[in-house]
Parts: C-alpha cells; sequence; structure tokens
C-alpha cells in the first residue's frame, strides 16, 4: 500500500466511527423533541414489554451518562440513562424497547446473544494483548508473533461481528413489542425506525473498522512470509 492509499485508510478509519456517532446523536437530539402520542416515559414503556412478555422479575434502574442504557443478563437488570428513563420521547420508547429486546433474547436463549457472551472473556482478551503482539511482530521482523496477535485480534473481530445479528434483532423485537402494546401509532412507527437504525449504525461502523484492521495486518503477515 502507497502512501496515498494508507492516508485515505487512516482518513477512513477515523471518519467511519465519527459520521456513525454524529448520525445517532442529531437522530436522537431531533427525536428526544418529538413527544410520544401515548404520553410514556421510557422506563414505562420499558416496564409494559417486560410484563406483556412475563419478564416481571427483570428489574428497571438508572444509569450514568448519554445513551449509555443496556440490560445486563446476569442480574437481570434494565439499566435506563436518565433522558431515556424519565423521557416521553419517540427517541426515548425506542431506546427503552431495544433494550427490553435483549431482555426476551435472554428469556428465550437466542443463540447470538449466547455466543456473544460466551466470546466475552476471549475478546477482552484478544483486544487487550493483541497489538502488543503485532507490533513486535511488525517491527522485529517475527512473523510467528504477527501471526499469534492477529489470531487473538480475530477473535475480538468476531464479537463485533456476533454483535451485529444481536443489535438488529433486539431493534426488530422492539418495533414489533411498540407496536403489539400500543405504544406507538401507525404515523410513529416510521420515525421509531429512523432511531433504531441510527443506533444500528454504531455496531456496523465498528465492525467494520474492526474487519478492516484485520485485513491489513492479515496482508502484512502474508508480506512477511514471501
Amino acid at each position: 500500500m502507497g502512501l496515498g492509499g494508507y492516508l485515505i485508510y487512516i482518513v477512513l478509519l477515523i471518519a467511519i466511527p465519527l459520521w456513525a456517532q454524529s448520525r445517532v446523536k442529531s437522530t436522537y437530539k431531533k427525536y428526544s423533541k418529538r413527544p410520544i402520542s401515548s404520553g410514556m416515559t421510557g422506563a414505562e414503556v420499558a416496564r409494559r414489554i417486560l410484563d406483556d412478555n412475563g419478564l416481571y422479575s427483570v428489574q428497571i434502574g438508572r444509569t450514568k451518562g448519554t445513551l449509555s442504557d443496556h440490560y445486563d443478563p446476569r442480574k437481570k437488570v434494565l439499566k435506563l440513562s436518565d433522558g431515556i428513563h424519565d423521557g416521553r420521547s419517540m427517541a426515548s420508547s425506542a431506546v427503552a424497547a431495544h433494550e427490553v429486546g435483549h431482555a426476551i433474547q435472554d428469556q428465550q436463549e437466542y443463540a447470538f446473544l449466547k455466543l456473544r457472551s460466551t466470546l466475552v472473556p476471549v475478546a477482552s482478551l484478544g483486544s487487550n494483548i493483541s497489538f502488543f503482539f503485532i507490533l513486535m511482530g511488525i517491527f522485529f521482523g517475527m512473523t510467528n508473533m504477527l501471526l499469534l496477535g492477529i489470531i487473538f485480534m480475530s477473535a475480538a473481530v468476531l464479537f463485533q461481528l456476533v454483535t451485529l445479528p444481536v443489535e438488529f434483532d433486539a431493534s426488530n423485537r422492539a418495533m414489533g413489542q411498540l407496536v403489539a402494546s400500543g405504544v406507538i401509532r401507525n404515523n410513529e412507527e416510521r420515525e421509531t425506525k429512523k432511531v433504531l437504525n441510527a443506533a444500528a449504525l454504531t455496531y456496523v461502523a465498528a465492525a467494520l473498522v474492526a474487519v478492516m484492521e484485520l485485513a491489513r495486518f492479515i496482508l502484512i503477515y502474508l508480506g512477511q512470509r514471501e
């Protein structure tokens, strides 16, 4: 790869995640100002969908930050940020329903969610130490060390790829539940989908960047072997 190609590659690595984050923030900001016709808060939406699916034991709590919402499958707790927990907007209902989607996946033992949970320790180890081996392999021409780093990085990339169906499925479940529960009306479905689709972009961008990086190091490894 020439200097020009490498610079383009670096720009893409930086630009893709920034673009995705910008889309998420702008979409969230826009639809957090659009009140939902039901007048329900994000916490109320989450509680209704949880109860509709028999998940009475799943608790709803708060978490700090913005868009830091998540479901903890170990503790069976849904954590919503203040803006989502108390918000009465299309954005708050969409995000809350998405996180409930993960709780429903957990209840139904969704295969990709189970696989992602299994990969967490391996992916964490891989992301933490892969670059150490890769840099050692590149700078000192140690092909075996570079290969080891690529193997560790592959585990982290696999985690990113497995995350995609988990997140898209949670969003699909969210839309279905919001409609079935009567939280949103027909004229609100399009806007709700926009919020969910924008959020999915961050995961797509992260997976794309991870694959690009892995492919680059594989090409470097193949070049060293020649």
